[in-house]
């Protein structure tokens, strides 16, 4: 196992200017993580295909890992043409992926207001096919590639399951935030035990939550069901990560575990203290 941070956790430092991204992987070095996961939120290569040999240079200067390259993607399109140009978009960003020698990649796969099982199985053989189409195009890397439990429509662990049955793929698997699945109202612990089988990655995240007949105010979002919920530096908040981790730990996984902090705190110090903790719990379980 190999505990690292997602960039995607400094973000409000990049966002406002405190760090670059070459920045982040001096600061998560210094911090003792062994890998960082590259999630371009305010930069992208194609405007700085420079910035990919930078990257990889500053990381292997200061003797971390690239685990992993997370991006966006949406096959629900209002045309065929479109559903084809996202694709090869995505193939664009294995490129990408593959310039920077990290062997893992995520990409998401669909949103829609309309959230609903009926929905989704109608939506599943297209978001199944351009799944296929890039894990083939990426295993000409050795590339694995992955979607992620989040973004409601196919966050729960059934749904997650399903798209990586219907895509068909030795090098198609899940990212498995072991957080994500509360924000539909599904049992952490038991999703994750559903999926830890098809994890090619692990994120740690917490949440406080709250019942939805109370509202705590500014800086919570509802659940699929109404629940009130709130990023939580990891080992803090309301789920059980002794139990998450123990699972993770005791299924033989031997992968990247990446710390994703999207709490209230600073960013630095909300990821230095769940990093410190996952580090601690997981010794312990």
């Amino acid at each position: 196992m190999k505990l690292g941070i997602s960039s995607y956790s400094l973000y409000q430092a990049m966002r406002s200017g405190i760090l670059s991204i070459l920045d982040a992987i001096d600061w998560v070095a210094d911090l003792g993580a062994e890998h960082i996961e590259i999630v371009p939120l305010d930069f992208n290569f194609n405007d700085n295909p420079e910035l990919v040999g930078a990257i990889k240079e500053r990381a292997a200067k200061v003797g971390i890992d690239l685990s992993n390259y997370a991006i966006g993607a949406n096959f629900i399109t209002e045309s065929a043409e479109a559903y084809k140009a996202e694709i090869e978009r995505v193939k664009r960003e294995v490129d990408h992926a593959h310039a920077l020698g990290v062997k893992l990649m995520r990409h998401d796969v669909a949103s829609r207001q309309d959230t609903s099982i009926i929905r989704f199985q109608e939506d599943l053989p297209r978001i199944a096919d351009a799944c296929r189409q890039i894990a083939d195009y990426a295993a000409e890397y050795g590339i694995t590639t992955s979607l992620e439990n989040h973004g409601y429509y196919v966050q729960a662990s059934d749904r997650v399951q399903a798209v990586v049955h219907a895509a068909n793929r030795p090098n198609y698997k899940t990212t498995l935030d072991v957080g994500n699945f509360i924000c539909v109202d599904e049992n952490p612990v038991m999703a994750v035990k559903n999926n830890i089988s098809y994890a090619s990655m692990v994120h740690i995240k917490d949440f406080y939550i709250r019942p939805e007949h109370i509202n705590p105010g500014e800086g919570w979002f509802r659940s699929a069901g109404g629940q009130y919920l709130r990023g939580a530096i990891a080992g803090q908040g309301d789920l059980d990560l002794y139990e998450l981790l123990r699972i993770v730990k005791h299924s033989g996984y031997d992968g990247y575990l990446s710390i994703e902090y999207e709490g209230m705190e600073d960013c630095r110090l909300g990821t230095r203290i769940a990093y410190d903790n996952v580090r601690r719990i997981w010794n312990e379980v």
